[in-house]
């Protein structure tokens, strides 16, 4: 009878669902590629870390002197240089919308969650997790990267990008190369453009930087690019 018990008792476990702890995956290991300053990607993992918002890949931001500055792609690179060649380790909190994977990741002993926070890399993204709200607050008091001048949260920036308006243009809609000031607002036409990098420019940053690319093959204003 017990043995009967057992196999009964072992056939229902196997057919009961998993719980939500066992239907997230294993600890992910190995060598990282940075995607940006929040992603980052294993074994052809892409994971998002967990809390944290970076500045996108082409955000920008202003300085305590008011030069725009790419504050995403620092914040990449930052994140890139802390890891090295370093094995990192990541633990599975979530899956997001997107179908990644949502982890706290570490390089050695180092959080990169709250590493890219504490140093002004990245803000803690209450929205999803408050666990890197003290480290957001060091980073601000502390004036560290993105602190020490004026920017957009991040999920500001995505937003206004989605819905297409920019009727006035915010402090990280500027960019200054050589004495030239560039922004979204007014709209430019390749017959006002004068360089194939202010077309790739308006192209990354602009909400309606695609309508430059008219066939979608990457390539802004064609005749000059």
């Amino acid at each position: 009878m017990n043995l009967v018990l057992a196999a009964l008792t072992l056939i229902l476990a196997c057919a009961l669902p998993a719980s939500a702890s066992e239907t997230i995956g294993p600890d992910l290991r190995g060598v990282a590629s940075v995607i940006d300053g929040d992603t980052i990607e294993i074994h052809g993992a892409r994971i998002r870390l967990n809390g944290i918002d970076a500045p996108e890949s082409g955000q920008l931001c202003q300085d305590a002197r008011g030069k725009a500055w790419r504050c995403g792609q620092q914040a990449s690179l930052a994140l890139s240089d802390r890891i090295g060649r370093r094995v990192v380790n990541c633990q599975q909190t979530d899956t997001d919308r997107y179908g990644r994977i949502v982890a706290d990741c570490f390089a050695g002993r180092t959080n990169l969650n709250r590493w890219m926070v504490r140093e002004g890399w990245a803000l803690a993204y209450r929205q999803y997790s408050t666990a890197y709200a003290a480290a957001e607050d060091q980073a601000r008091t502390h004036q560290r990267g993105i602190w020490q001048g004026h920017f957009d949260m991040p999920w500001d920036w995505r937003a206004e990008r989605r819905s297409g308006q920019n009727t006035t243009p915010p402090m990280s809609r500027l960019y200054e190369l050589a004495g030239q000031t560039w922004s979204c607002s007014p709209r430019r036409t390749c017959t006002r453009i004068g360089s194939c990098e202010e077309a790739r420019w308006y192209l990354q940053n602009c909400p309606w930087g695609g309508k430059l690319d008219r066939d979608g093959d990457g390539i802004p204003c064609e005749s000059i690019c």
